[in-house]
């Protein structure tokens, strides 16, 4: 037994040497064969590492501006299209939440004197916002509770905006006109990423007004949307289904009427798209591999018609099919596994490289390195098994005529 044992292993270090000597000695067409499974491999580890980082640098972003929030979209009833102040009153007397802010947008030129901008978005909101948001206003001062209850005519402005029509002018106390209605500047603000998970997708605000003059503009007593700011420690999971009851109550227990979003079902459903695109991008790239494959197809049946002596030889001196078929796919492994392997390195290089170029935060993805090594290998072995077969079912006496 253990001398069997011992002819294994040194049978099989000489497949080895023999199978390099080979790739060696045909320098030109083992690299090009090389070639193929290499780009493939570094197609398929550059495009997974590389919407890794950019998927999770999106994350991360989206994890920072939704902290603790939820987003309740109002689509209504035929009998209620939205939510009153009333309404809005009993969600904030429920025990997971903290305060309401509820969102109205409005349609409408922005100017300034003979300055007129079309290009800026308008947002009603509440005074409960910029509480939550302690840091938002550099200049002046945020909307008040007195503003929502008197629906006052004044707003808080964005840096934009200032640098549109007051440049080198102290904005507090003008006056900015909204749909042609006078506003008075109060206060002014860097940048609005306080709004949530609605936020995210309505684009920040440049000019903010009370959501009480918003609806008044609009003639309108109600509202489609709200943000819904949680208590320290509670978890939005448990606060989604408390508040869901408070809406059912509201409508009248009437389906489809609303839907409460949070952060984390948001980062579920872009880990699932970033997870299919990943899977979408590596099957596309995996094409590569495949054409480096027939590659090695075309190459290893090239070697055997050139090996064709060699292979009568060594089966008129007592070689069986076995070894002959596992000397030339060990060869075509050892050609997948060092392009391969090239690949990798290559693609983490190229993949680093990008994540810099895009600003994103490169993660090590080794699953991807396994899949695109480990997917080489077995190319190599399929690929390389109907030429091993070949060279192995040659008749020693055939063969030997070609010497």
């Amino acid at each position: 037994m253990r001398n069997r044992i011992r002819k294994f292993f040194i049978m099989s270090g000489e497949s080895i040497r023999m199978a390099l000597d080979n790739i060696r000695g045909n320098k030109v067409r083992s690299f090009l064969t090389l070639l193929g499974i290499m780009i493939g491999v570094m197609a398929v580890i550059t495009l997974i590492t590389t919407v890794s980082g950019v998927s999770g640098t999106i994350s991360s972003s989206f994890s920072s501006l939704g902290v603790g929030t939820l987003t309740v979209s109002v689509t209504g009833s035929d009998l209620k299209s939205g939510v009153t102040p009333e309404d809005m009153a009993k969600i904030t007397e429920l025990e997971s939440v903290d305060g309401v802010s509820p969102m109205v947008n409005l349609m409408g030129r922005v100017s300034y004197g003979s300055n007129v901008q079309t290009g800026f978005s308008v947002a009603g909101k509440s005074a409960y916002y910029f509480q939550s948001n302690e840091n938002l206003i550099l200049q002046g001062r945020p909307l008040n509770f007195i503003d929502d209850d008197n629906r006052s005519y004044v707003c808080v402005i964005s840096q934009d905006v200032v640098d549109k029509f007051f440049l080198g002018v102290n904005p507090i106390g003008e006056t900015l006109y909204v749909a042609g209605i006078p506003f008075t500047i109060v206060g002014r603000f860097e940048e609005d990423t306080g709004g949530g998970v609605a936020g995210i997708f309505s684009g920040s605000a440049d000019v903010i007004i009370p959501y009480t003059t918003g609806m008044k503009i609009n003639n309108s007593d109600e509202v489609t949307s709200f943000t819904v700011y949680l208590k320290e420690g509670v978890d939005s999971e448990s606060a989604v289904p408390e508040i869901e009851e408070a809406m059912d109550v509201i409508f009248d227990f009437e389906e489809d009427c609303y839907t409460v979003a949070s952060m984390e079902t948001i980062e579920d459903k872009m880990e699932t798209m970033a997870q299919m695109m990943s899977s979408l991008l590596a099957g596309i790239a995996s094409i590569a591999l495949l054409v480096g494959g027939i590659g090695i197809m075309n190459m290893m049946l090239t070697t055997v018609t050139e090996r064709t002596a060699e292979i009568g030889l060594k089966k008129a001196l007592g070689a069986i099919p076995w070894q002959i078929q596992s000397q030339f796919l060990l060869e075509s492994f050892l050609l997948s596994l060092f392009g391969g392997v090239t690949g990798a390195v290559l693609g983490l290089i190229l993949s680093y490289i990008l994540c810099q170029v895009l600003g994103t935060v490169f993660v090590f993805n080794g699953g991807a390195i396994l899949l695109g090594i480990g997917f080489s290998a077995v190319v190599g072995i399929i690929f390389g098994w109907a030429p091993a077969r070949k060279a192995s079912r040659l008749n020693p006496i055939d063969a030997l005529r070609a010497v």
